[in-house]
């Protein structure tokens, strides 16, 4: 694969594909074994999207910004890290939850939740999450479990409880991708997995362009020509397909924004599919302390613990680095938390990072005398994601199967939102959905062979 900074203002080739992250890159390898001509189109000055993975020299594990669990045993992610020889581990699981300043073990209450979910009638009508526990299922679940309810929802899914599918929801809960199923790591970041996607692609089939940002997309049946634009400078390229994919929080920006893109003409067919689904905003902090504080503490009772909860804080949730030990925590916000904290600089963000670890562990915590710094990344904030991964909104049943479906066998779409087998806003969704959408270019370009020799 050959990066490129600078093109000509007009390139061809077969297939142009815009986004260098997992669901391209995965579109770039399917395509270019088929000895397709491919030109990645990629914003950033660097591949790889919503992963996101910074090596620094006196940290002893690698930095995920980004995407960092494998949830459930994916075949498309572990498949790639057993071909790249690269190591994942098992994530440790073990929780604990803030209950009124006190820690409390919380290992059981995904569990308990979802037992007391199943005397709940599925209600006819698709609701938005949080209605559906306010008038449906208050009266069988414990007010533990609404609490967990609603902080898994606006944390683990990103997602708005007064806006997202109950349906989506519960099916999630009991599917291989839930948050209580098999959960991994790859020891080595996500970065890897990108690398070795890389290596596997021919440098002869495949450019990408980096810092070029797509500003119009002019389409007609069998006729894609994109204006981008690199180093100030307006470029254009043509093929007779595209595979977009875009995140969905671009997707749905108004042309004119900034970072927005213009299809001409526009795409009326995805439009109801685009107001059905949302990018949940996600706010990640990782914190650098000297040392593991959280081992000492209580006689060392949390020195197995992988997550720390607390209902209180604008950061709900943190992580620590099981099962490699470190003396990072990440802090987590989503949904509504993430959304308060819009426009928030780092400072302000890395503070009320901090705050909410107090509310976890009491001041008496030796926080801030061991804090030493943070990398910080707002995906809201993020130009070129516009949030951090997708959801469907109440009544939107068919929406990701709906954006999936290709334009006139021209124009083909792929990512998380894309992808509708059970793993969506996920990277495995991301992989799968690449993968499918190159199989139906190549189906198309087959079909038209086929009708040109009839002739």
């Amino acid at each position: 694969m050959t990066h490129v900074n600078t093109m000509a203002r007009k390139t061809t080739g077969d297939i142009v594909i815009i986004g260098a992250g997992a669901a391209g890159l995965a579109a770039a390898v399917e395509l270019a074994a088929a000895g397709r001509a491919i030109h990645i189109i990629e914003a950033r000055d660097r591949i790889g999207g919503r992963i996101c993975t910074r090596h620094e020299p006196d940290v002893p594990i690698p930095i995920e910004l980004g995407a960092e669990f494998i949830h459930g045993a994916s075949p498309e992610i572990l498949d790639w890290l057993r071909r790249a020889n690269e190591p994942f581990a098992d994530a440790t699981q073990t929780r604990w939850m803030s209950v009124k300043g006190k820690l409390q073990p919380a290992d059981d209450v995904f569990e308990e939740m979802k037992r007391e979910l199943k005397r709940v009638r599925r209600p006819r009508k698709d609701l938005p999450f949080g209605q559906f526990l306010d008038e449906v299922a208050s009266r069988k679940l414990s007010p533990r479990s609404q609490a967990f309810a609603r902080m898994l929802v606006e944390g683990f899914d990103a997602a708005d409880t007064s806006r997202v599918s109950t349906f989506e929801i519960l099916e999630e809960w009991n599917g291989d991708g839930a948050a209580d199923a098999p959960t991994f790591r790859p020891l080595n970041g996500y970065g890897a997995l990108i690398q070795s996607m890389v290596s596997n692609v021919s440098s002869e089939n495949v450019r990408v362009h980096l810092t070029t940002a797509v500003r119009e997309i002019h389409w007609k049946r069998g006729q894609v020509r994109i204006i981008a634009s690199t180093l100030g400078e307006s470029v254009e390229i043509e093929a007779p397909k595209a595979i977009v994919t875009l995140p969905l929080g671009v997707l749905q920006l108004p042309s004119h924004a900034p970072g927005g893109i213009s299809f001409r003409p526009a795409l009326a067919s995805k439009q109801e599919a685009l107001a059905q689904l949302a990018s949940g905003p996600v706010i990640k902090v990782i914190l650098r302390f000297r040392s593991p504080f959280w081992e000492a503490l209580d006689a060392g009772k949390y020195r197995g613990a992988a997550f720390f909860q607390s209902a209180e804080s604008l950061f709900p949730t943190y992580w620590t680095s099981l099962p490699a030990r470190s003396s990072l925590i990440v802090a987590w916000t989503a949904g509504p938390n993430a959304a308060r904290l819009a426009g928030s600089n780092e400072h302000d963000i890395v503070r009320a990072a901090l705050d909410g670890l107090e509310s976890v562990f009491g001041s008496s915590a030796p926080i801030r005398e061991c804090f030493v710094g943070a990398y910080c990344h707002d995906w809201q904030a993020d130009m070129f994601a516009c949030g951090a991964y997708s959801y469907v909104v109440a009544g939107g049943a068919s929406a990701r199967e709906a954006l999936a479906q290709p334009v006139q066998n021209t124009l083909f779409f792929a990512g998380e939102a894309a992808e509708f087998e059970g793993e969506a806003a996920t990277v495995a969704g991301a992989l799968r959905s690449g993968q499918r959408a190159a199989r139906q270019v190549l189906r198309a370009i087959a079909g038209a062979q086929h009708r040109h020799k009839r002739r």
